[in-house]
């Protein structure tokens, strides 16, 4: 179990702290991917994967279809997604995804985040390239004989960097850029999948004390709280 999983298990509580943010959250991204691949799950593989994501959040099937439906309309505004990034209080790196209708509204509730929070909003790429962009994948395992080594062999022509069991099931974590091909794969071959999505995580961290811990979740925080904001990332360990 490597540095994905160690990071992961650091997030995994914080991460989607409140049910109703969860829940728009993913309605966000049912739209995204319908807007971009229609409304059938069979024909449109984000779809699929987004369904999948809001099953392991418990999302109601009602809200999904109803979400579903919603983004078939023409009327329903689409989301662009807007990455940006910049440094906190004590040279933590941030990565702040959006997803936003209104990007001038979004654009300045996070500089207005960075500026109250003593950091600094910085340009595109500016910490970008300190953080690994990963795709990862939870299978079931249970009533299984799935053999790990087996599978990370099988998995080796996808770049997949780490496969490991936990509590909840089997992970897979791989290049962003794989998604698709990892996607595929695991469905060919029958593996229930739970739930994936993307990560970014820090090639480096930087130890800080706890008041400074304390100033820099000021700032992560107030950004995970913006409706427009789908994830924040950062280098703090």
């Amino acid at each position: 179990m490597g540095r994905a999983f160690e990071f992961r298990k650091a997030r995994k509580m914080k991460r989607w702290s409140a049910m109703a943010k969860t829940f728009t959250r993913i309605g966000k991204d049912i739209v995204m991917a319908v807007k971009e691949g229609g409304p059938n799950p069979d024909a449109n593989a984000r779809l699929r994967a987004v369904i999948q994501n809001a099953k392991a959040a418990n999302m109601p099937k009602d809200n999904v279809e109803r979400a579903i439906k919603k983004a078939t309309d023409k009327d329903t505004a689409n989301y662009k997604e807007t990455l940006f990034e910049g440094y906190a209080p004590h040279g933590i790196a941030v990565v702040v995804e959006t997803a936003t209708d209104n990007n001038n509204r979004t654009v300045a509730n996070v500089r207005a985040a960075f500026n109250k929070c003593n950091g600094n909003l910085g340009t595109s790429g500016s910490v970008v390239f300190m953080f690994d962009h990963t795709c990862n994948f939870r299978i079931n395992a249970e009533g299984k004989d799935i053999d790990l080594e087996e599978l990370e062999l099988d998995l080796m022509d996808f770049e997949v960097e780490e496969v490991f069991k936990d509590e909840d099931g089997i992970l897979i974590y791989g290049p962003f850029t794989q998604f698709g091909a990892i996607q595929s794969y695991l469905e060919e071959n029958e593996f229930e999948i739970l739930s994936s999505g993307f990560e970014r995580i820090p090639t480096t961290t930087t130890e800080l004390t706890e008041e400074q811990q304390a100033d820099v979740e000021k700032l992560l925080e107030k950004l995970e709280d913006d409706d427009d904001v789908q994830n924040v990332y950062h280098s703090m360990a």
